[in-house]
């Protein structure tokens, strides 16, 4: 497709505000290793107390979705972010303002709220406005956006980490970039995908006009208009209609998938990682985990390029294949007992193969595969198990890690076990992922409701090439 009359500043601007949530969640999830040691002492938290403190934010981010499923249909994708904000504001001060573990795990649980809210809306919104070739860059601009929001976590956690009220500091910057997303957000335009779905056509022309031109608006818009007349009108039966059914039951298990890969659990817990195999830079566990997370960060510069040149689906598998190795790389080195540097080289390795496909196509997809009256719900479906699984991994993973130690003599099982859930990620993304790349939202919607037809004829005994 041609840039010309392509507005490309305007879009990339729209795309920085709304990528700030992504920005916000990476720091939310750092922040907190930062702050758990401080928390331990002043609040004498036992280990299940401690593993309530950091998932507090992970069990409100699973109602998150629910929250946003009605907020991004009735309010718009752009409200449902400010709404967002709103939960990260007061997640900062109330959490540094805490008095005991329960309170701070209460402002923890609202800011997980605006996690979800944030993480839902803000793909959507992105890949609503984007055009066809340059939606899995701008879709992946939020996932820059998290990556440069865990490192400046790190740093944060490193400049604040002193007694008194320290961990408090590391709570109340957070406030900071919402400040940015809130006066973003009350300069940047709604969705004209979801202007057009509230008989808003009008509004929606202009911002489409702004974006490509008005020749360009003009057809967007009778795309808009004519893929929402083909589409149902968006309840959870009818998201659960041949077809598009398929869509949803590929997008949970692919976002299922991106939680449970194990890669996830060595970002969280890499300076625990570290320090248990020996690696140590200085004296703080926090300084150790800037390479891994330094190298996370080119390697989401680098994905921009690989995402516009190669296929979703072919990257996507390339990606998971790289981190099923990283994690055989690691169970060797814990099984043979490798020199402590050594393990810097399977983080290396499965981080980097992780942020280079897996991790923003994950989003790139579930944000673009949906037809457009239900996207909003299936969406919040799948960001409803994402974060399930996530809770589900962050509480079992010390388990599991423990329970081999205890019964091997090391945790080289456990990443034997990431392997293989990698490994059965790469056939399913081989077997049922569609390529997408360069389809427009209503075209790809068009496609589901095709399969839809294909298989009501099958299931009713009619030939295929009849439907």
């Amino acid at each position: 497709m041609s840039d010309k009359g392509l507005n490309k500043l305007y879009i990339y601007k729209i795309a920085l505000v709304a990528s700030i949530g992504g920005f916000l969640f990476g720091y939310d999830l750092v922040i907190i290793s930062g702050a758990l040691p401080f928390l331990e002492a002043d609040f004498g938290l036992s280990p299940a107390m401690k593993g309530f403190a950091v998932s507090s934010a992970i069990l409100g981010a699973i109602s998150g979705p629910l929250v946003g499923l009605w907020c991004a249909d009735r309010l718009g994708r752009r409200k449902t972010m400010m709404l967002a904000s709103f939960f990260f504001m007061i997640s900062a001060i109330g959490s540094g303002l805490a008095l005991g573990i329960w309170d701070f795990a209460l402002w923890r649980f609202l800011g997980g709220v605006g996690i979800g809210l944030a993480m839902m809306s803000s793909p959507i919104y992105i890949a609503e406005l984007a055009p066809p070739h340059l939606r899995g860059v701008l879709v992946n601009v939020n996932q820059l956006s998290n990556v440069i929001g865990i490192n400046l976590a790190v740093i944060a956690g490193y400049l604040f980490s002193f007694d008194g009220w320290g961990w408090r500091w590391m709570m109340f910057s957070e406030g900071l970039p919402v400040v940015f997303l809130v006066m973003g957000l009350l300069v940047i335009p709604e969705s004209p995908r979801w202007l057009v779905a509230q008989r808003r056509g009008g509004e929606a022309l202009k911002i489409l006009e702004r974006i490509n031109g008005r020749r360009r608006a003009e057809e967007e818009l009778a795309e808009i208009n004519a893929g929402l007349q083909q589409e149902a009108g968006g309840s959870f039966r009818e998201a659960w209609q041949p077809g598009i059914r398929t869509a949803l039951i590929i997008g949970t298990i692919l976002m299922i998938f991106s939680q449970v890969n194990g890669v996830n659990m060595m970002l969280l817990y890499a300076p625990t990682i570290m320090a248990e195999a020996g690696v140590s830079m200085g004296s703080s566990a926090i300084l150790s985990s800037i390479p891994v997370y330094f190298v996370i960060l080119v390697c989401t510069l680098l994905a921009f390029p690989l995402i516009r040149k190669f296929s979703r689906r072919g990257l996507l598998i390339a990606s998971v294949s790289l981190m099923a190795l990283g994690h055989l790389v690691m169970a060797l080195n814990l099984y043979q007992g490798w020199p402590p540097m050594f393990t810097l080289i399977p983080m290396f390795i499965g981080t980097g193969a992780f942020t280079l496909g897996f991790a923003p196509l994950s989003w790139i997809i579930a944000s673009e595969i949906f037809p457009t009256r239900i996207r909003s719900k299936a969406l919040a479906v799948v960001c409803f198990f994402l974060y399930l699984s996530s809770f589900v991994i962050a509480q079992f993973f010390p388990m599991l890690t423990d329970f081999f130690t205890r019964s091997f003599g090391d945790a080289a099982g456990v990443y034997v076990l990431f392997a293989a859930v990698c490994l059965s990620c790469v056939w399913f993304s081989w077997k049922k992922v569609p390529e997408t790349k360069g389809l427009s939202l209503e075209e790809i919607g068009r496609f589901w409701q095709g399969k839809g037809a294909t298989e009501s004829s099958r299931k009713n005994g009619v030939p295929e090439s009849v439907s």
